[in-house]
């Protein structure tokens, strides 16, 4: 029994004896010795590639999310600036990011309005799956971007022609001498020569703008924001305005002879004032319900707080507007009510081309808009000490004579215009 136990103890001990050298061997064997190191930096190396493969699959990603919500938030700021209901944010923002890969998207936006113009504010998130950092315990990639755009508008304007394609919408010719006092002239018509400015005539303004060339062929004219041709249009201030309601007749074909005063009303066939007389119009609105506004040479109008509408109850003929030269003409518009701001309004169902005719001179003055956007404006008239607040929008707009106009505006209530730069802000 002894000798069968000692004879296993040995076996165990010579076994132990040959593992244990076999473990030292394997210890002191260097090329046994990669393996395990190998195992000990694959997994942190592994960690660091994926980590570069998803943020570059990230980078590409955000960078596609930016630039659809900075197309998103100037959408929106276009919106806003033409008085249109805004797109939504999340619908706008999912027709132009498509990457499939960006899971749970979320967007807002946010408007705010100032005296100087609009701000939008857009955010956008969304998760991406990670294809090799989730070996380490990161299933997801978190995307987050914003987008800030600004819209402001040059509130320089004070001539304004809206055709939109006519030459020489905007014009000046002759001896013609225009000056326009801390304001800017503007053309929407697209033609080649949709401002012109001929012959020997004289203009100075802030700015020369128009959505189609300029043609300008006389050498005396100053700006201080220079010419610019081909830019957007000018949104029309005034597009809303429609013409009060009004009822039948208080006065026909009324002929003003002496020293009158008047009443607002409905005045069917116009209102004359012939040489010599002087009418006064109490404030408020007057209808001229066919017929013309005329006034002859050395007749007089005045009036504070006056909205003159040319317009037509049955649908046709049209009033229209004939000041000639040597009438003395004074008048302002109201600050409020249905027509604040404008002194002259043509009814915009006018046909086009409809005569506004004011060629009252140096002795002409209006105080507040002359809002015709159907009409064919002819303006001469204005002096340096005249009315601080002119506007002059109309369907085509020309000048003959002498003319001085000013915006002035802040006691008028008049709407201000000019062009809308939309930018992205930081």
């Amino acid at each position: 029994m002894l000798t069968s136990l000692q004879a296993n103890a040995r076996r165990v001990a010579c076994r132990f004896g040959k593992c244990l050298a076999r473990a030292r061997g394997f210890a002191l064997d260097r090329r046994g010795g990669v393996a395990p190191l190998l195992a000990l930096t694959a997994l942190p190396l592994m960690a660091s590639v994926g980590a570069a493969v998803d943020y570059t699959r990230a980078s590409a990603a955000r960078a596609a999310m930016q630039s659809a919500l900075d197309s998103t938030s100037l959408a929106i700021a276009r919106a806003v600036s033409r008085h249109e209901t805004p797109p939504d944010a999340a619908t706008l923002f999912s027709a132009i990011f498509t990457r499939s890969e960006v899971k749970g998207i979320s967007v807002t936006s946010d408007v705010q309005s100032s005296s100087g113009g609009s701000s939008v504010t857009a955010s956008a998130s969304g998760l991406m799956d990670a294809m090799i950092m989730r070996v380490v315990g990161i299933p997801q990639v978190t995307l987050g971007v914003t987008s800030k755009a600004f819209t402001s508008m040059d509130t320089s304007g004070c001539v304004l022609a809206l055709n939109g394609d006519v030459a020489s919408a905007m014009s000046l010719a002759g001896s013609t001498s225009v000056n326009l006092s801390g304001c800017s002239v503007f053309s929407n018509s697209i033609n080649a020569t949709a401002l012109s400015v001929g012959g020997n005539a004289t203009l100075s303004a802030d700015m020369i703008g128009s959505s189609g060339g300029v043609s300008i062929s006389s050498s005396n004219v100053t700006v201080t924001d220079g010419i610019l041709s081909h830019m957007g249009p000018v949104r029309n201030p005034y597009a809303d305005m429609q013409v009060p309601s009004f009822g039948g007749c208080d006065q026909n074909n009324m002929k003003v002879k002496s020293d009158i005063t008047l009443d607002p009303g409905v005045y069917c066939n116009g209102i004359s004032v012939n040489a010599g007389a002087n009418l006064t119009l109490n404030p408020g609105i007057y209808y001229i319900d066919g017929g013309d506004l005329s006034a002859n040479g050395g007749g007089t109008i005045t009036g504070t707080g006056v909205t003159i509408v040319l317009t037509s109850s049955s649908g046709k003929n049209y009033a229209t507007a004939n000041i000639n030269g040597n009438a003395s003409i004074s008048l302002t518009a109201p600050i409020s009510g249905p027509t604040a701001g404008l002194v002259i309004f043509e009814d915009p169902k006018a046909p086009v081309g409809t005569s506004v005719s004011l060629l009252g001179g140096s002795t002409q003055s209006f105080g507040g808009a002359i809002y015709a956007p159907t009409g064919a404006i002819s303006y001469a008239g204005g002096a340096a000490t005249s009315a601080s607040c002119t506007q002059i929008i109309g369907d085509t707009v020309s000048f003959s004579g002498n003319s001085a106009v000013a915006i002035n505006c802040s006691s008028y209530n008049t709407r201000p215009f000019g062009p809308i730069s939309i930018r992205l802000t930081s």
